[in-house]
């Protein structure tokens, strides 16, 4: 079986991953993002079971003590969590699959799942960061500024990620990302499972 590759991504707020990640799933084939469970409120445009699994504190506790979750983490007032059995089912299904989680989320997962590889995408400068937060129009200047301060605390941890991508020119990003697990798919472990046939019929 080809069991795919685990890549976590990971960045600060108004970094651009979410469009970032979206893009690059409608791009390339095999690859998938795990939905993860959350108690925030639902923004517009979002829908449950697509964006995330919406659900309340009481079910999201439950989760946790029946240890449904790979990670989960406590952002602001609300709660996210990677279910183990999602991620599980796509990995044996062959796809390659992303987890969009902060650094917390990320060590946890480095720690179950040491084969799994790390990105962090950065803003080109904090005055960009600034401005990206303050266009989505959805916050107020004292939530922007708490926004800016947990991203320096974010980005701190960038040494811990195995893959760093500056998201300047979205394109470019972009085509970073799709390098990353181009290149991941064409290890030997990989290709050789893949191939097996060429290879015995070359060798025969």
């Amino acid at each position: 079986m080809n069991i795919g590759k685990l890549y976590i991504i990971s960045a600060p707020s108004g970094a651009g991953k979410t469009s970032l990640v979206k893009q690059l799933v409608a791009d390339m084939d095999g690859l998938t993002v795990s939905i993860s469970h959350t108690t925030r409120q639902m923004r517009p445009g979002e829908a449950h079971g697509q964006d995330y699994y919406f659900v309340s504190v009481a079910d999201f506790q439950a989760m946790r003590e029946k240890q449904a979750f790979l990670e989960h983490a406590q952002v602001f007032d609300n709660f996210y969590g990677t279910a183990q059995q999602t991620v599980e089912d796509n990995l044996n299904k062959g796809l390659d699959v992303i987890l969009e989680i902060d650094w917390q989320g990320a060590e946890q997962i480095k720690k179950l799942l040491p084969e799994s590889l790390s990105i962090f995408i950065l803003p080109p400068s904090t005055e960009v960061l600034l401005q990206r937060l303050r266009n989505r129009g959805q916050d107020g200047e004292e939530i922007i500024a708490r926004r800016m301060r947990d991203a320096v605390t974010e980005m701190s941890h960038y040494g811990e990620f195995d893959y760093l991508v500056v998201n300047d020119v979205f394109e470019q990003a972009l085509n970073e990302l799709k390098s990353i697990i181009v290149a991941n798919r064409l290890t030997r472990q990989r290709q050789a499972r893949k191939l097996q046939p060429l290879l015995d019929s070359l060798l025969a």
